[in-house]
């Protein structure tokens, strides 16, 4: 998948002038790019367009305008850009109520480490977690954390020819499936592999 880079990006005044019509672009994607697990979990898939929105809207709230800014925002946000071979998932425990939110994280601890995207007729894949810093201790878990997903060659193959898709967390305190993951998302995902 195609990466960021400067030539990608607006000036603020251009971004303002089409921020109406951009924002409302994303909101349609985003909805193919959002996975509810259960009631309390979301996974949210990044991709370049995505990515590139975040950027914008980043540069219009900070004001950054410098190349070397610029370059060093590219250089945090690329990253999060599936390569053609993985998904990449910004995974989120949500409970609005914030008593119950620092007990659930106390629940959950390891919860991203049983987390699977099952594409039929293959094992499941965990994911990698969290490269770029620990988001858990041994007393709770992070509300948000970094995941990659990798698949080999056949399981993209298979993907691409229409395989269902499972998703799970098989932890303790949070069971959940999305069997089979909604059409118009696992669609979505796909392009991912290209």
């Amino acid at each position: 998948m195609k990466k960021i880079a400067l030539t990608d990006l607006l000036s603020i005044e251009e971004y303002n002038a089409q921020r109406p019509v951009i924002r409302q672009a994303m909101m349609e994607h985003k909805k193919t790019r959002r996975l509810h697990l259960g009631g309390n979990v979301s996974m949210h898939f990044e991709d370049y367009m995505v990515m590139r929105y975040q950027m914008l809207e980043l540069i219009r709230a900070e004001k950054i305008s410098g190349e070397e800014d610029l370059a060093e925002e590219l250089h945090a946000y690329n990253p999060l850009i599936p390569d053609g071979k993985n998904l990449k998932v910004t995974f989120m425990i949500e409970y609005p109520n914030e008593t119950e939110r620092k007990e659930k994280l106390a629940q959950l601890v390891g919860i991203e480490e049983t987390i699977s995207i099952q594409i039929e007729g293959f094992d499941a894949v965990h994911p990698i977690c969290n490269e770029d810093l620990e988001r858990s201790t041994e007393d709770k878990t992070s509300a948000v954390h970094f995941m990659r997903f990798e698949f080999s060659d056949d399981m993209i193959a298979a993907a691409k020819a229409g395989a269902k898709w499972a998703v799970r967390s098989e932890h303790v305190n949070y069971q959940a499936a999305v069997d089979p993951v909604p059409e118009e998302i696992r669609t979505s995902l796909v392009r991912d592999f290209d």
